[in-house]
């Protein structure tokens, strides 16, 4: 599949300049239909036959199948969640602290990758500790430093205000000699760049489907290595965490799958396996060498405004403004979607649906 074919499913784009895939990707006609398709099936062909839930956990698990290969995970190992922050919360609420333990998390961390931890020590008596960045920029003595005596470290695998990569393998090796766990917030990441959890490391990696793999709202995913699942007691349980609802107790299932809980909807997760499929025919090579000509051309036409690295990194491009909110107002009354960000700078998402003349409005307007 070609990019304009691409282009052509995405409604949301037929009368819009849409650069705020960061923040939500537009979806494609197929991967909503999938979400139909299946709402439809279920309620009114499984319902009919009296086994709605057997339908519905069929779904479930063929698309943890599709989502695990996708990254490179067992699905042993990956839990369906409802968004990368839902992911990060249970990890946070489910590790055993002990009074005196101490998180690290960069500076680059969206709320989704502060707030956990952030409660946790409310109420569990932890120590909470940031890792400085320079520009998007990690330093390696820095890490080796700041993790010596923390019991977990949380970093996301691209910066969402600079759009830089991070070396995650090369972070996690390190914090592991420390004896260190590390939770990877990876949400930018799937759909823009091939991802494999294995050649991480990290112990646990959460993400979602609904930026860079134009797949719905509600379809999160955590990878959680097996060693560190086992160490995992969650303050939350029912029938989905365990192997036999039926048997006394609450024997919990021993990998990831004991940070699920109950009925879901199940359409957002078929629908991110449709959109999977839709990425990977227009190929991951071709997304990132797409993304890479357009990113040229925005920072070209920026000049000194940029922020985000002149190089390739990423579709995210950040730059200044004098006022973002009312700059993002004016773009958006032109048909051109971009966003601020709270530390006061602007954002374009550039994606492989999009294309030159895209980026050309957006530096008209500008």
């Amino acid at each position: 599949m070609d990019p304009e074919d691409l282009r052509d499913e995405i409604p949301a784009v037929d009368d819009t300049v849409y650069l705020n895939t960061g923040a939500s990707g537009p979806s494609p006609r197929p991967v909503v239909e999938a979400a139909t398709d299946f709402l439809e099936r279920h309620e009114y062909e499984a319902h009919a036959a009296g086994d709605p839930y057997s339908m519905a956990y069929d779904e479930l698990g063929a698309a943890r199948e599709h989502i695990a290969a996708f990254v490179g995970a067992d699905p042993d190992d990956l839990a369906l969640t409802n968004s990368t922050a839902d992911g990060i919360s249970r990890i946070a609420a489910a590790v055993d602290w002990e009074p005196g333990d101490t998180v690290v998390y960069t500076d680059l961390e969206h709320p989704a990758g502060i707030l956990p931890w952030e409660r946790a020590a409310d109420v569990a008596d932890i120590d909470t500790r940031v890792l400085d960045t320079e520009r998007g920029r990690v330093e390696m003595d820095a890490v080796k430093e700041v993790v010596d005596d923390a019991r977990l470290l949380c970093l996301s695998s691209l910066s969402w205000n600079y759009g830089t990569r991070l070396p995650v393998a090369e972070i996690v090796d390190v914090a592991h000699d420390a004896g260190t766990r590390v939770v990877v917030d990876a949400v930018q990441s799937p759909g823009q760049h091939p991802v494999d959890v294995a050649e991480w490391g990290a112990d646990a990696v959460a993400a979602a489907g609904h930026k860079w793999l134009l797949g719905l709202w509600g379809a999160g995913f955590l990878h959680v290595d097996p060693d560190f699942a086992a160490e995992l007691e969650p303050r939350r349980a029912s029938y989905r965490s365990v192997d036999d609802p039926s048997a006394a107790g609450c024997d919990l299932s021993a990998g990831a799958h004991k940070l699920e809980i109950g009925t879901v909807s199940p359409a957002p997760h078929v629908a991110a396996a449709t959109a999977i499929d839709r990425i990977l025919a227009v190929g991951l090579d071709t997304v990132q060498k797409r993304i890479e000509r357009l990113t040229d051309r925005l920072k070209s036409g920026l000049g000194d405004r940029l922020l985000s690295p002149r190089e390739y990194e990423s579709g995210l491009v950040t730059f200044r403004a004098d006022d973002p909110e009312e700059l993002v107002d004016q773009l958006g009354e032109d048909g051109v979607v971009i966003r601020s960000l709270p530390d006061g700078t602007v954002r374009a998402s550039i994606h492989v649906f999009n294309t030159a003349d895209d980026v050309d409005r957006l530096l008209r307007a500008l």
